[in-house]
């Protein structure tokens, strides 16, 4: 069994469901120590945070991630238990074996072959780790890039662990995500007897006009980077059960997915535009997840495109597609940030496994880029 595949099971036998780490940060920094990395524990409310450096010089790159997970769902649908890694049929199984304890077990055994052979390697190689990345995301990465701008430390390249690929091992490097932008409307009616609509005021029929608009809206074109803007509606209620009362309220979620064509302001103001067109009595909260962010090919780019070449023997391609990470928040201070993980196919859902064999090929990934950069 590969010292890989040792790292990942001790990493997912960790019960690490968002925001606990289960010790996990405290295992990963003994043996990030024993390489002589610099630890600092940063814990921000109930968060766990881990930022470790080897080296004190530019440039700078980092591997971030998460050793937080999501919950289990039913552990009697498990194949195996969730919590107690399990090796079959060349796949390991477990929660958070794809999202992200595999990679993390990767990125620590390329830096102890790579340091270990480079002692004097140029610039820096730091970890930053959150338990806060599946949970709201509040006292996690943004904290820690916070208090590293705080005091000077510039990340001039990054590598986020998560899970990108799609087919197979590191065909896809994600450059960027999509920017996401959720509201919270409630449109007011006044509630009334079905059998006399002319004394209520129906909500779901003030908001239907709106509906078919804001479904056929073409928010922008979209770049050669990022898909046009898509605006989904993810939840509708209304009426109190009741066949004969018409409803007072309305009340739906909606989510934008949006590129680097429009800000979250302008769409803002465009759903607040068209509410008032439409003569609606409403009420709306939004919540910015984050905005969206692009690293063009360059340094870092070239250098991952080369290694998984020279590893896996296939081209790569770029894409800006899937959900947010965690690289929003460190985009925004220069770095470049790209994201090279493992299979995506099981993240998040019951019996998640990766391959025991791309776990060792993603460690040797890793190590390649580190030389490509840092030699």
């Amino acid at each position: 069994m590969s010292k890989n595949l040792n790292l990942a099971k001790e990493l997912i036998s960790r019960p690490s469901i968002t925001p606990n780490d289960a010790g996990c940060q405290a295992f990963i920094a003994e043996r990030l120590q024993a390489i002589d990395f610099t630890i600092e524990h940063l814990r921000f409310g109930e968060v766990d945070n881990l930022w470790a450096r080897h080296g004190n010089t530019a440039p700078l790159f980092v591997f971030a991630g998460h050793t937080d997970v999501v919950p289990t769902g039913p552990e009697n649908h498990w194949q195996f238990p969730p919590f107690t890694p399990t090796l079959h049929d060349g796949f390991l199984y477990g929660r958070g074996a794809a999202d992200m304890k595999s990679s993390v077990a990767a990125m620590m055994t390329a830096c102890e072959r790579f340091i270990a052979i480079h002692p004097n390697h140029l610039g820096s190689i730091a970890f930053l780790l959150t338990s806060d990345e599946e949970g709201p995301a509040v006292n996690g990465t943004v904290k820690v890039v916070d208090y590293l701008q705080q005091k000077g430390e510039k990340i001039d390249w990054c590598l986020v662990g998560e899970p990108s690929s799609e087919e197979r091992l590191c065909d896809v490097i994600k450059n960027g995500r999509r920017g996401s932008l959720n509201g919270l409307l409630t449109i007011h009616g006044v509630q009334g007897h079905a059998a006399y609509p002319h004394l209520a005021n129906n909500p779901i029929h003030c908001f239907a006009p709106l509906l078919k608009t804001l479904c056929e809206t073409e928010w922008d074109q979209g770049n050669e980077f990022f898909p046009k803007t898509s605006f989904q509606i993810t939840n509708i209620n209304a009426g109190t059960g009741a066949e004969n009362v018409i409803p007072g309220d309305l009340e739906l979620l909606f989510n934008f997915r949006y590129s680097t064509e429009v800000t979250h302001t302008q769409l803002q103001k465009q759903i607040t535009a068209l509410l008032d067109k439409h003569h609606l009595k409403y009420t709306l909260n939004w919540r910015h997840s984050g905005p969206p962010f692009i690293t063009t090919p360059d340094i870092l780019i070239t250098a991952t495109q080369k290694a998984i070449y020279e590893v896996c023997g296939y081209e790569t391609i770029l894409s800006t597609g899937g959900g947010t990470s965690d690289g929003r928040f460190i985009a925004p201070t220069g770095a470049q940030v790209i994201e090279v993980g493992p299979l995506n196919a099981t993240i998040h859902k019951i019996n998640e496994c990766v391959s025991a064999e791309d776990i060792d090929t993603l460690s040797t990934i890793y190590q390649r880029i580190l030389e490509k950069l840092l030699t």
